[in-house]
């Protein structure tokens, strides 16, 4: 008798199936079992409203989290960035595998440079993030752009530039990569220019708390395709942006990394940034601790950089921070 596979909840997206699989196959070689991908349409997939509009908190996981609430299926993969940072009672993020590249990647015509762009460039993104620091690194090197907002998938996102639309867009290095459309980047964004958002590159995998599947206790298992420097690292992010109360459509960068004396890692580095879209202001703060060993100890790094960067008037740039 063949066992029953296990039910993985995925998005649609070209990007989500290609991630999801690659889930589904570790968790198939950990449990020996077979795993299905069951596609759910979330309100992010089929809103054409601009992420900002729509509050970006939430809109591509909903519909994934009410399906492993139901038992329609047994684990959810979600882009971790998607999140949002408060975690649901009866829900478990049961892994955080390791990191793909955090940063961002420019995509332009004629294989050019970010500095090399014309006068006047149009860029795509749909990150008020990205726009606000895209703005800011033109502003400091007297360049004129102009960032264009935009949504899509990878495919119609990189076709704005193939068409002549636009210059060039920025996307995430970690999807390209996932998608094996890596060799159209132009140009990888150092995150000292521009940082990533909280938990970029980083795949969550999240299921019911308690929940067997036909005798297997889900999260435990599940547990074994933790990465700890990956979970600790966007636990210090994520807690930064919880305690911004901003969504993850709010201009918010973070980025936690390790820092090695030599071959012996010392600390753990928590850079955050908030910015006005047009990159006339930006709060740019950053922390160092030792490597935290628990949960609490990589939430307070976020915390304690959050303090600060609201002392230093982060809060105003924010646009829908909580009231």
């Amino acid at each position: 008798m063949t066992e029953k596979a296990l039910r993985l909840g995925t998005r649609r997206s070209k990007l989500a199936m290609a991630q999801s699989g690659q889930v589904a196959d570790a968790v198939h070689q950990l449990t020996g079992r077979p795993v299905e991908l069951v596609e759910i349409t979330t309100y992010g997939d089929t809103s054409r409203e601009h992420l900002a509009q729509i509050g970006g908190t939430g809109v591509f996981v909903a519909a994934l989290r009410e399906a492993l609430v139901r038992g329609e299926v047994d684990f959810a993969v979600h882009s971790l960035k998607d999140l949002p940072t408060a975690q649901p009672d009866e829900l478990v993020l049961a892994a955080v595998p390791a990191r793909e590249d955090p940063r961002d990647v420019l995509i332009a015509r004629d294989g050019l440079r970010f500095e090399e762009l014309p006068e006047g460039a149009r860029i795509g993104t749909g990150s008020p993030r990205r726009m606000a620091q895209l703005n800011a690194y033109a502003r400091g090197h007297r360049m004129a752009i102009e960032t264009v907002p935009i949504r899509g998938n990878i495919d119609t996102r990189i076709g704005f530039v193939r068409s002549g639309e636009l210059d060039a867009v920025v996307l995430a290095a970690a999807g390209l990569h996932r998608v094996g459309r890596s060799d159209e980047v132009t140009e990888y964004l150092s995150v000292d220019t521009i940082l990533p958002a909280p938990g970029q590159g980083a795949l969550a995998i999240e299921c019911a708390a308690g929940h067997e599947a036909d005798g297997l206790p889900l999260a435990a298992a599940l547990a074994e395709l933790d990465d700890p420097v990956t979970r600790a690292a966007v636990t210090a992010e994520r807690s930064l942006l919880a305690a911004l109360e901003a969504g993850c459509s709010a201009p918010v960068g973070g980025l936690a990394d390790l820092l090695a004396d030599g071959q012996v890692v010392k600390e753990m580095r928590l850079r955050g940034v908030v910015g006005s879209p047009d990159g006339s202001t930006l709060v740019q703060l950053s922390t160092t601790g030792s490597v935290p060993t628990t949960h609490d100890e990589a939430a307070a790094l976020g915390t304690e950089l959050a303090a600060e960067m609201l002392a230093k008037g982060a809060a105003g740039l924010m646009g829908e921070r909580a009231l």
